[in-house]
């Protein structure tokens, strides 16, 4: 492939087809029970000749919660009230507040996240894995990230099946996830 250039500043918007939101949790101390969420989107205000100038919002759909060979019904007690309450909280949201550059391609993103109607701030340490301006069959400019962060469901109002201190019989309290996205950004200049 020829070189190309690098992308440029502006808005980019989520290459859906081209995007994973991942989730795991401690399920009785026994493995990490990984699912996933299948509908979201995010918006960038991207430079990248200076990162921490960026912004970015994103929401996600709850009820796209899709799980890995669900027993029948799970999937609507994990929306149900007790969980998700996916009929009153029908989305998560998520708006950047700061980011910070952490060496090379490296960037710590800190922002405020809504899950459950609670507002908290999480952080996510992302990787730019890199982009171009455009070419002849794609004339857009492209960008792409990989981040990954952790929060406490508990301080979201979700601690149904949290394990007593000093226990992990449970459904663990901390929830790790994993972000790989695509933006597709301004149209090539000519």
């Amino acid at each position: 492939m020829p070189m190309l250039a690098p992308p440029v500043a502006g808005a980019y918007t989520l290459d859906k087809a081209h995007a994973s939101l991942v989730f795991s949790l401690s399920h009785l101390g026994l493995s990490h029970y990984t699912a996933q969420f299948e509908r979201f989107d995010a918006r960038l205000q991207f430079d990248p000749a200076r990162p921490t100038a960026s912004t970015v919002t994103a929401t996600v759909d709850v009820a796209s919660l899709k799980l890995p060979s669900p027993p029948e019904g799970f999937t609507a007690t994990l929306l149900g009230a007790q969980w998700l309450d996916a009929k009153a909280y029908p989305e998560m949201r998520f708006r950047s507040t700061k980011v910070e550059a952490l060496g090379a391609q490296r960037l710590r993103i800190t922002g405020d996240f809504t899950l459950h109607g609670v507002t908290q701030p999480v952080v996510l340490n992302a990787t730019y894995n890199g982009g171009y301006a455009g070419h002849a069959m794609e004339p857009n400019a492209r960008a792409g990230f990989s981040a990954r962060g952790s929060f406490k469901r508990s301080t979201f109002g979700i601690a149904n099946g949290v394990p007593p201190p000093g226990s992990s019989f449970g459904l663990g309290d901390n929830v790790e996830f994993a972000i790989e996205a695509e933006f597709s950004g301004p149209p090539l200049r000519k």
